[in-house]
């Protein structure tokens, strides 16, 4: 007597081999996160030119050039 193939049986055994292969690669592929601790100390380099003095030294010098008693206006 011959017998049929199970095709049913072999379909349902593929499908959830394919199941099970496509959930492993998804989860071998997930991404890590990782937080360390720099070794060496944060360093903050402040290059800043400071210049108000100068500023305020031209202002007086222009109030002064500028009074009723220059004689300009």
């Amino acid at each position: 007597m011959i017998q049929r193939p199970r095709t049913r049986s072999v379909l349902l055994n593929l499908w959830t081999f394919l199941v099970i292969l496509a959930m492993m690669v998804l989860v071998s592929c997930t991404p890590r996160v990782e937080v360390a601790v720099p070794d060496k100390p944060i360093t903050i380099n402040l290059n800043v030119k400071i210049d108000h003095e100068i500023r305020v030294k031209v202002e007086k010098d222009l109030e002064n050039v500028f009074t009723d008693q220059s004689g300009l206006f």
